[in-house]
């Protein structure tokens, strides 16, 4: 057994977790390199070489496998510079993309413009041809007009091809006709995308919202796998690379670049894995994620050990993404953000320093204050041995910066700015996980709070109390902990069929064919995997909803390919229930309507056996690095601990600060934090 990677490339820093041949857990940090992220990985890679005592070439030589969660897709949309892109869309179903199901993120403002639009009107061609809801042929396909419409964007320079026609998901031969006739006509062409390889099912809108993103994002995506592939391949890497999904599992790099939309947010969605898999071995199973890097705050509701997963209704960066996905929200509050005064008001965030030019503190250019300098002048943060021993912040330049950009205009002094800034982003964080748990009906009151990311431990202590959340968990293993996520994430496949029948006319036969066809596909992309059929786990499902809903849910059906007419009233009461239970209301006089099956794979893998590597010391004083004062409303004398030398049991009371190679914990007057057998800093009051 090698070395085993998990790497995650945010805003700020470039995280790495490594599991040795031993079992041991060693993390690591290299700032992002945002041009070009595999430049920031091969560095972080030569890092853990150097820790290790060993050569590159001879490290990534002994790598047993490498998994990565990117933020290219997320970067590239927050951005809008993916591939141009064009569409060929059934006639009648051009400006379907304008329409937006009357979406509006600004319901009160009829002028506010919408999205910057991936393919330009003039790149989105009207296409003769037509299915009906069975996939029979109305209108043939006018093979002339995809020519001309093909040369037309070749003319417009378009490198990507989205293709959504109607009802291509009962019937794909228009579709799969016209990838042909691209092809033929411009060869070239970077990247083509078909709806129904995408987004199997319907509506329409989800639909081309759906390709077209997928079109946007692919060429760059598949640009950079391949960048890092063949980086990785040079420097005598030989093991399987695998990328995560937004679905919260991992598939190899050919899978993912066919559908590059399951990438968005695959580096919080890994933060939210391994927040669940140390919360399993914890014993928690309901609890709210919340990871705090450099440029933003993510979170998650977790309960009975599972993420919440949406199936429907995901809009991510102002357009539709019909996949199901980890429900992780996102705020611009990360250590990065910038303080600033406008109009006599504080504001922090969302703009961020990132990692270049970062915080004043970091003095490589940056003059603006952020929340890292505010938690420096307030003491959090040591001014020596930040971010591993790499790196000396300037406290005087941090106290400039805040100075000058937020105490004199608002006539205060530099302390009362920064614990202005501070309550503030605590605030912003608090408010947002409200939010999130009050559209699930969730009692914060009721969960436990795991707090990760570089700044997670440094702010837990002051957004738990807003919640009135009582027990915060922080892994040693937090400044890297989506790495560890992305790491001790299982594969996982998720596809859809579309059948649309009332139940009372379901036809089993064809039902038994469609999870034939899934249970195929799903043996088909877990098959390079080398899985046994005892590491992979099957559900099967039938996408259900009541008639006039636009969206369905997927009903479990537990009896398999071995589902018959017998079973039909058991599916219905088991929607009618699930209904109850996730939408709050159901009505079981009227006949559910099947709209497809469903299969969602997962085929696991190794798990560490240990998160972090604990010390030996039982006695905090034996490590006591000496006395730091800092402030909580006023200030208090801490006292400052090595965390990376205390042993499993050690209890520790606040005003004190656990200093660990990439974050400090923060253990506030009144809180007293005990340290656990798997690496967990569990802090109560």
């Amino acid at each position: 057994m090698g070395y085993r990677v998990g790497v995650d490339v945010g805003g700020t820093f470039t995280d790495l977790i490594c599991v040795t041949p031993d079992g041991d857990v060693v993390l690591d940090k290299t700032p992002s390199t945002l041009d070009d992220q595999s430049t920031g990985v091969m560095q972080g890679l030569a890092q853990l070489a150097e820790r290790f005592g060993m050569a590159v070439p001879d490290f990534c030589a002994d790598l047993e496998i490498v998994v990565h969660g990117t933020t290219t897709g997320d970067n590239t949309m927050i951005e809008m510079n993916g591939a141009a892109t064009g569409l060929l869309v059934t006639e009648g179903h051009r400006d379907e993309i304008e329409m937006r199901r009357c979406h509006k993120e600004q319901i009160w403002d009829p002028s506010a413009p919408g999205p910057a639009p991936i393919a330009r009107r003039r790149a989105r061609i009207a296409i003769p041809e037509r299915l009906d809801f069975q996939g029979e042929v109305l209108l043939p396909l006018d093979e002339d007009a995809v020519r001309a419409g093909v040369r037309r964007l070749r003319q417009l320079g378009v490198r990507s091809i989205a293709v959504m026609y109607l009802f291509s998901f009962v019937n794909p031969e228009h579709e799969l006709r016209t990838r042909d006739i691209v092809l033929e006509e411009f060869p070239d062409v970077d990247h083509i995308t078909l709806s129904h390889e995408v987004m199997p099912r319907g509506p329409e809108f989800e639909r081309v919202s759906t390709t077209l993103v997928n079109a946007y994002l692919a060429p760059k995506l598949a640009r950079y796998i391949g960048n890092l592939q063949g980086k990785l391949r040079t420097g005598g890497f030989a093991g399987p690379l695998l990328i995560m999904q937004s679905t919260g599992g991992v598939m190899p790099p050919d899978y993912v670049a066919r559908r590059a939309v399951s990438v968005l947010a695959s580096g919080p969605t890994g933060g939210v894995m391994g927040a669940t898999v140390t919360a399993r071995h914890a014993g928690i199973d309901d609890f709210v994620a919340v990871d705090m890097g450099g440029t933003s705050y993510d979170l998650c509701l977790v309960r009975g050990g599972r993420p919440e997963i949406k199936t429907d209704w995901n809009w991510r960066y102002r357009y539709y993404i019909g996949m199901p996905m980890v429900d992780v929200q996102s705020v611009g509050a990360g250590g990065g953000s910038i303080a600033r005064v406008r109009q006599g008001a504080l504001l922090v965030g969302p703009e961020s320093a990132g990692s270049t030019p970062g915080p004043a503190c970091y003095g490589r250019g940056g003059t603006l204050p952020t929340v890292t300098d505010a938690d420096l002048v307030l003491g959090y943060l040591p001014e020596a041995g930040f971010a591993g021993g790499r790196m000396r912040l300037d406290i005087d330049a941090a106290r400039d910066a805040i100075r000058r950009e937020v105490a004199e205009p608002l006539g205060i002094d530099v302390v009362d700015a920064a614990w202005g800034i501070e309550r503030i982003v605590n605030a912003n964080m608090a408010n947002a996980t409200r939010k999130v748990l009050a559209g699930y009906g969730a009692d914060p009151r009721t969960l436990s709070l795991i707090a990760y990311g570089g700044n997670g431990p440094v702010h837990a202590w002051a957004i738990a109390p807003e919640l009135d959340i009582e027990r915060i968990v922080v892994p040693k293993a937090a400044p890297a902990f989506s790495a560890l996520g992305v790491l001790v994430a299982d594969y996982v496949v998720d596809v859809v069929r579309s059948y649309v029948t009332p139940l009372s006319q379901l036809d089993v036969a064809r039902l038994h064919a469609l999870l034939a066809d899934l249970l195929d596909e799903g043996r088909k992309e877990l098959e390079p995997a080398g899985l046994s059929e005892s590491d992979v786990e099957i559900g099967l499902y039938v996408q259900m909803c009541y008639p006039g809903q636009n969206f369905d849910m997927s009903v479990p059906i537990p009896e398999g390919t071995d589902f018959d007419e017998t079973h039909l009233l058991d599916l219905a009461e088991r929607f009618h229930d699930q209904h109850l239970a996730e939408r709050g209301f159901c009505f079981r006089s009227q006949q559910p309507l099947v709209r497809g099956a469903r299969l969602a794979a997962r085929g696991h893998t190794p798990k560490p056996e240990k998160f972090a590597a604990l010390g030996t010391v039982v006695d905090p004083a034996e490590v006591r690095r000496g006395v730091r004062r800092a402030y909580f409303g006023a200030w208090h004398d801490c006292e400052v601990y090595d965390g990376s030398q205390l042993a499993a049991g050690v209890s520790i009371a606040g005003p004190a600060l656990v200093e660990e190679p990439f974050t400090v914990i923060v253990i506030p007057p009144g809180m007293t934090a005990e340290l656990d057998a798997l690496g967990n800093y569990t802090m109560t009051a």
